[in-house]
């Protein structure tokens, strides 16, 4: 278990269903892409030099580029940032970032660029703005060039590669919570073959992927954009990438919204604490929904409901089910949590996770393989991204703690208590970065953003993946935090049938009006 799943692919699923069965997953807009296919279209002019001025002398030449945009992806914009590999040292090499922009509807009505983050971390940026009428409300989107960026080592930002297609698949199927002394080593060993393989494909860039250095990134872009200081609205992971950035560069920071708010200051043990918590109210809260509409076939409690999804669990470790799957694979246990998992995102997905257990029930796996597939990016066969990789890849750069397989049970107890169902496969994510091969080149930061306005900090009080407390600390860790609390199931907040919420977020990013600290939508 990640220490943060990728919440930007599951918040916006929709699930598309055929007779018998599900047919695809789809993310909405148009997949083509054409940012190879078109001459350069417009460059960014001349700027204030105040803008641009960089933090020291020689990143000058990165903070003074000019972008090239290219008409791509059916009215959007498409372009690179030269960025330093390593910034202690710019000789060391460089890498490019791929950016996207959905320019401003209204442009009379602009009123500038606002970069936006997805989370994960490992979900691409540029996704974002492609799908920038699935994430904002129609006042955002006429009001910014809504600008999307793969943060380094994600995307088609010199992305990392540890793992190949198969050994993905073998990776996300296996037991995420071992059963026995030779699992434990399997899963173990694993892990260590997994960062070696990171080293082995990606040497150049594996040990430059933190948050740290993805934070800096963001301050070249605002540079390359025109802008004297950043507007910035970043989801689940994206709110510690906000928060980074808040302390590195207090005095760069704009209109920040970060929504679906992580602690940067807690444990690794505590994050996912908190987290194996979070995904436990957000089952026990889909079951009660089913109880609540009558007739559940999950039972009449809410026990009940665990008790027989648990089962579910216990059966298929055991023995896999068959599913319906081109590549004649079956649900093995590992997919099974993932498709499990995935739907509790969003309230929206849950009569997804209805059928995929229905189904199951059933004796077919084909549905939870295919919402485990969706959170893997993995269609017809292969990744199309390599956000599984990458994410463990910053968190383990980020936070590299970790345990020894032999105390992992020792930690069962503290983990059931808060999730019964989900706690032995949290307690195993205390072994994530086992087997890291290279040293982060940044320390980790006490973040307090000393000297920023205002910034907006959302949380959702039944959030799965970033449970509600971690928003209301980041809030007061944040010398200029902004508390706003939304009453509601899923991850993350905005453009979630909330109009409080929508409202406080878009005049504070448009208008630049600060809703009262404690706002309660």
């Amino acid at each position: 278990m990640n220490r943060k799943l990728i919440a930007v692919f599951v918040v916006l699923a929709v699930v598309a269903m055929a007779i018998g069965g599900v047919a695809a997953v789809l993310v909405g807009g148009d997949d083509g892409d054409d940012r190879d296919d078109v001459a350069p279209r417009r460059s960014t002019g001349p700027v204030d030099p105040s803008v641009t001025e960089p933090p020291s002398p020689e990143l000058e030449p990165f903070y003074s580029q000019q972008l090239e945009w290219s008409s791509c992806d059916g009215g959007n914009e498409c372009a690179t940032l030269t960025v330093p590999v390593d910034y202690r040292d710019v000789e060391a090499g460089t890498i490019e970032l791929a950016l996207m922009r959905a320019p401003a509807e209204e442009p009379e009505a602009r009123v500038g660029s606002l970069v936006v983050n997805p989370g994960g971390p490992g979900a691409p940026g540029t996704e974002t703005a492609k799908q920038a009428k699935s994430y904002f409300g129609d006042p955002l989107r006429e009001s910014f060039d809504i600008v999307g960026f793969d943060p380094r080592g994600t995307g088609d930002s010199a992305p990392v590669d540890c793992l190949s297609d198969e050994e993905l698949d073998e990776f996300i199927s296996a037991d995420p919570a071992p059963d026995d002394p030779g699992e434990d080593q399997e899963l173990a060993d694993s892990l260590t073959e997994f960062f070696q393989g990171c080293v082995d494909n990606s040497d150049a860039i594996v040990g430059h992927v933190s948050t740290n250095e993805a934070a800096r990134d963001m301050d070249v872009l605002r540079a390359a954009l025109g802008e004297e200081t950043l507007a910035y609205l970043g989801f689940s992971y994206g709110t510690r990438l906000g928060a980074t950035y808040a302390e590195l560069f207090p005095d760069k920071v704009g209109r920040f919204v970060l929504d679906g708010a992580t602690d940067p200051q807690l444990s690794v043990r505590d994050s996912i604490l908190n987290q194996a918590g979070g995904f436990q109210l957000a089952l026990e809260s889909y079951i009660q929904d089913c109880i609540d509409g009558g007739d559940c076939f999950l039972g009449d409690t809410v026990q009940e409901g665990l008790d027989r999804i648990s089962g579910l669990l216990e059966e298929i470790d055991d023995e896999p089910l068959p599913a319906n799957d081109p590549d004649g694979r079956e649900l093995r246990i590992g997919n099974a949590f993932y498709g499990l998992v995935v739907p509790l995102y969003s309230k929206e997905n849950w009569p997804y996770l209805t059928q995929a257990l229905q189904q199951a029930f059933d004796g077919n796996g084909t549905v939870l393989l295919l919402l485990s597939d969706f959170y893997g990016s993995r269609e017809n066969g292969s990744y199309t991204d390599n956000s599984l990789e990458a994410i463990y890849a910053i968190n383990c750069l980020d936070d590299s703690t970790s345990i020894e397989p032999g105390q992992v049970r020792r930690n069962y107890d503290d983990f059931k208590e808060v999730s019964p169902t989900f706690g032995e496969v949290f307690a195993w994510s205390l072994l994530n970065c086992r087997g890291l091969q290279v040293e982060p080149a940044y320390e980790p930061l006490e973040i307090d953003g000393k000297g920023a306005p205002p910034i907006v900090v959302i949380g959702t009080t039944r959030d799965p993946a970033t449970p509600y407390e971690e928003a209301v600390a980041l809030a007061d860790q944040l010398s200029s935090g902004v508390l706003v609390s939304r009453d509601g199931d899923g991850h993350t907040a905005y453009n979630k049938d909330n109009d409080c919420i929508d409202t406080a977020v878009e005049d504070y990013l448009i208008e630049g009006t600060v809703p009262d600290h404690g706002l309660e939508c």
